[in-house]
């Protein structure tokens, strides 16, 4: 993976996280939970536009728009769910706003850069995998539309 092809806003995530010690990267997972933006009223009344994320152990859904050339990624997961949730809102909160073509140049491997293969189970990685490939998937659907 280079520099190039990871955004500014996800390299920025990704070493933050890399900085921590091994113990302090699952806190600011937990910080990164809880800061999972609010769905916009527009959508709070249409979970049929969300995809399931089934590779997740906990339920989350994600929806993608493309306007302009600009992905808005939202994304739902239960509290009670803190890591899947802090996986969400690392990916909501490093690829909304960006352009197409940024966020489908991340590399796919982006969730094992982060420093928390030691810290979660590789299901868990697995699971942020699946929502990265979602994203993408859905972007090209958008712009295939």
């Amino acid at each position: 993976m280079t520099e190039s092809t990871l955004p500014a806003s996800l390299a920025e995530i990704r070493d933050d996280f890399l900085a921590l010690e091994q113990r302090d990267r699952l806190e600011m997972l937990l910080e990164f939970s809880n800061e999972l933006p609010e769905l916009p009223a527009r959508y709070q009344e249409h979970p049929d536009l969300f995809e399931r994320v089934v590779e997740c152990q906990s339920p989350v859904f994600i929806f993608v728009e493309v306007t302009d050339g600009v992905v808005h990624l939202f994304a739902t997961a239960p509290k009670e769910s803190p890591t899947t949730r802090g996986f969400a809102s690392i990916l909501v909160q490093g690829i909304d706003g960006l352009p197409v073509d940024e966020v489908l140049g991340i590399p796919d491997d982006f969730p094992n850069t982060i420093g928390l293969t030691e810290a979660v189970s590789p299901l868990r990685i697995r699971g942020m995998t699946a929502m990265l490939g979602r994203t993408k998937r859905q972007i090209r659907e958008r712009l295939a539309a």
